[in-house]
């Protein structure tokens, strides 16, 4: 990388007319850097009164007076540049000042003799030279002449320029890439292997751009131009490229409307021509301030083309051509002054090297034939290009082999190949995507049966209908109870006492069958029985998941079925069986943890071992040493580490057998409980409902009775009836839980449809009419007046 400033030279142009002496000095004294200095004589015209600056100076790395001819300024400052594109730099050189100050004569040269051939053919005889005199190195050039008329591109080199008008040339557009390099579309590029053809190709280019006559110069160039050549060079055999460009711009002359008096045309190629160099001083100026963030390259088209010259990766110098005639003094006092803003700017130029990816390849696929070739010599075998079928299905029965090894030290061995390795594991992937596939057609097999299936039938649809309709209204009855004795819950906290009393007194004489009062009481305590049957409903489906039993027992079987598993004598064996079973699986799922860990340690291990084994035999391969009988220590180390995870691994093994033994046990003892348990509660469900219906007055009155509440507007009819005696009954006599057990006593079985109907006899219970559900009710009763003896007696 090479850091410095743009270089700024001083041209001073010959004079047509003789002029007075003093106007300008140059000092080029050889310890200081050369200045200029230009004085101004004060006319008395501007009055005695004149505070004008009187004399300027500004300094430059050389001021070419006005005797300096084109091998000197070749040589002193174009040379430099090109050596530095021979090399692999980026350079640019153009030239800045007013109209008519020699701008192109000092770029392109005059056309009247030989020796006053300008910057561009004397570079391009230099690099070429150059070429010729190197063989080391293959060089290639490309040339290419970009031309900025009213801030529009175009390509001096396009054969159409001759037969076309310039508004139906392709137009040359800015293209940026992600990294901000720039590219110009539709500008050609043309090679050149000799001095002619980039002679030819400049004068070609010359001829076609725009010229005109103007007050200020007789052949005015109203374009922009930049001549650019591209050089690429390598070495024979090395990957490594380099790139260079050399911008060579001869740039438009500023001059001021008012002062040349110009139309037309002229004026509107003035205008772009002053505001494409107003933008170029913007940025001159933006770079020369520091800390400042945004460079306004994309003003104009020469600025975004001239980005890497100016401060960016390039060796960049700067020509200001001086008229230091007295009328234009002033243009060429502001030359200088943009000229020193110039020299403040550091451009970063760095070595532009690339690697060719065509030798890349062929450099990689020579040394793919080494390894190959040294692999061989190692293994013994020459590697094919692909795999052979037999080989292929070989890897395939390997792979089958070792998924269904249930052996857990099983390894798949296929060698170091990796594309056997690669093949293994599609044929794994392929496998398991198969497996996956056929799952999910399963899935939709089985979910396609059940749609498939049959509707229920007409008579089991009306029979759970009118089925789920009865126990509707029995829970809307149940319900509407609980509200309206809500209130009243709290009064018969501060009677409980009173309610005992009652109970004694109901204990020593029980009322008779007729009597007003047994209904009273009964139906007083109908809100503790329908709470204690509301809360036996949410504890339903719980108590379905504790016990496992059918889909179709009853609230009632249910609740006997929890009290009868409770008070059984095999529940404590039960319970710690279950805990029991619990403890051996966690310390069944630790082992299994343990022993999977060791495994890993094991391979791991082996891993290790053969990693050594590699190890050895490439040292012994590649410094000719032969293989040692001596016993390595670290290997040793290792195998014994492997024979001691083998050992722990086998004996955490056996003990997870012998917990795989045991709790196959534990669960066969509790499964064979649970039977035994099940079967004890259903037979003395089945005695205690054959008792209750023999012992009990509702089965003589079961077949002249109808179905409960058949229809809706009867059962809203039973519902208000059963409210209204409620109200009237409650405001007889308050809630009293345990006086209900007398009448419990008294009536058998009828305490629970008390609760619905009070004052009922047992007789009169309506029932369903089937055997099964009657039987469920009766055995409910039963179990209710156990619960409430208990609670009483407690």
């Amino acid at each position: 990388m090479v850091k410095q400033t743009i270089q700024i030279f001083a041209r001073v142009k010959p004079t047509v007319r003789k002029q007075p002496q003093g106007i300008y000095s140059i000092d080029e004294d050889e310890k200081l850097t050369p200045s200029l200095e230009i004085i101004l004589p004060r006319d008395l015209a501007d009055g005695f009164v004149n505070n004008k600056r009187e004399n300027y100076r500004f300094k430059f790395q050389r001021i070419f007076d006005q005797d300096a001819n084109q091998e000197t300024i070749f040589e002193s400052i174009a040379k430099p540049v090109a050596e530095s594109v021979l090399a692999g730099y980026n350079g640019t050189i153009f030239a800045y000042g007013q109209t008519g100050s020699g701008k192109t004569f000092t770029i392109t040269g005059g056309a009247e003799r030989y020796s006053d051939r300008g910057i561009i053919p004397r570079t391009l005889s230099y690099i070429f030279e150059q070429l010729q005199k190197d063989s080391g190195k293959i060089y290639t050039t490309h040339i290419s002449y970009l031309e900025i008329y009213n801030e529009c591109g175009y390509d001096l080199l396009d054969p159409r320029h001759e037969a076309s008008t310039l508004e139906d040339l392709p137009k040359v557009t800015i293209l940026e890439d992600p990294d901000q390099n720039i590219h110009l579309k539709n500008l050609s590029l043309h090679q050149a292997t000799t001095e002619e053809e980039a002679l030819n190709l400049l004068f070609l280019g010359d001829t076609n751009r725009m010229i005109a006559e103007t007050p200020m110069n007789q052949a005015s160039t109203r374009s922009h131009c930049i001549f650019t050549i591209h050089l690429s060079s390598k070495e024979p055999g090395s990957a490594t490229v380099r790139h260079a460009k050399l911008h060579l711009v001869d740039l438009a002359g500023s001059e001021r409307v008012a002062k040349t008096g110009v139309g037309g045309q002229l004026l509107t190629e003035a205008k772009y021509i002053n505001l494409s160099l107003h933008y170029l001083e913007q940025v001159i100026i933006a770079l020369s301030e520091k800390h400042r963030s945004h460079i306004p390259y994309r003003n104009s088209m020469m600025t975004s083309v001239l980005r890497d010259s100016l401060g960016g990766n390039c060796m960049t110098t700067m020509i200001a051509t001086l008229s230091l005639e007295k009328r234009n003094i002033d243009e060429s006092i502001s030359t200088c002054r943009f000229a020193q803003r110039v020299a403040l700017i550091k451009n970063e130029a760095v070595l532009n090297e690339e690697v060719d990816p065509r030798l890349m390849i062929i450099r990689l696929q020579k040394e793919i034939q080494e390894l190959k070739d040294e692999l061989a010599l190692v293994t013994g075998e020459q590697r094919t290009e692909a795999l052979t079928e037999a080989e292929l299905l070989q890897l395939e029965k390997l792979t089958t082999s070792f998924l269904e090894d249930q052996d857990p030290e099983s390894r798949l061995e296929v060698g170091t190949d990796m594309r056997k390795i690669h093949h293994c594991f599609h044929h794994l992937k392929k496998l398991l995507n198969d497996k996956k596939i056929h799952g999910k057609s399963t899935v939709s097999s089985e979910i396609k049966e059940q749609d498939c299936q049959e509707p229920l039938k007409e008579e089991e649809y009306k029979k759970l209908r009118d089925l789920l309709q009865q126990r509707d209204n029995e829970i809307n009855i149940l319900v509407n109870m609980l509200k309206k004795e809500k209130k009243k819950a709290q009064d018969a906290l501060h009677l409980s006492s009173m309610n005992r009393n009652e109970f004694r007194h109901s204990q020593s004489s029980p009322f008779p069958a007729g009597n007003p009062e047994g209904p009273r009481m009964s139906l007083s305590s109908a809100p503790t029985q329908a709470q204690d049957v509301s809360a036996l409903g949410c504890r339903s489906s719980l108590l379905h998941r504790k016990t496992g039993m059918r889909e179709e027992m009853s609230l009632g079987r249910q609740e006997a079925f929890e009290i009868f598993k409770r008070d059984h004598a095999d529940i404590v064996t039960i319970e710690d069986n279950k805990q029991t079973l619990k403890q051996r699986f966690y310390e069944a799922k630790a082992l299994g943890e343990s022993i999977n860990e060791a495994r890993s340690k094991i391979g791991r291990l082996k891993e290790e071992i053969t990693q050594r084994h590699m190890q050895q035999v490439a040292l012994g391969i590649s410094e000719n040493i032969a293989a040692s009988s001596k016993p390595d220590p670290v290997e040793e180390k290792l195998r014994s580490q492997v024979e001691e995870e083998k050992r722990r691994y086998k004996a955490m093994f056996t003990r997870l057998k012998a917990l795989k033994v045991e709790i196959e046990h534990l669960q066969f003892l509790m499964e064979k409980a649970k039977v035994k348990l099940q079967k004890e509660f259903e037979a003395w469900w089945a005695e205690e409902a054959t008792s209750l219906q023999v012992n009990s007055p509702a089965v003589n009155a079961l077949n002249p009775m109808k179905p409960f509440l058949q229809t809706p507007e009867a059962q809203h009819e039973r519902a208000q009836c059963l409210s209204d005696k409620s109200d009237v009954s409650a405001r007889k006599i308050l809630p009293s839980p345990c006086p209900v057990l007398h009448s419990q006593q008294q009536s058998g079985t009828g305490a629970f449809l008390e609760d619905s109907i009070p004052a009922r006899p047992m007789s009169s219970i309506p029932l369903t009419g089937d055997s099964q559900t009657d039987s469920d009710i009766l055995a409910f009763i039963k179990a209710r007046q156990s619960i409430l003896e208990k609670k009483c007696l407690q």
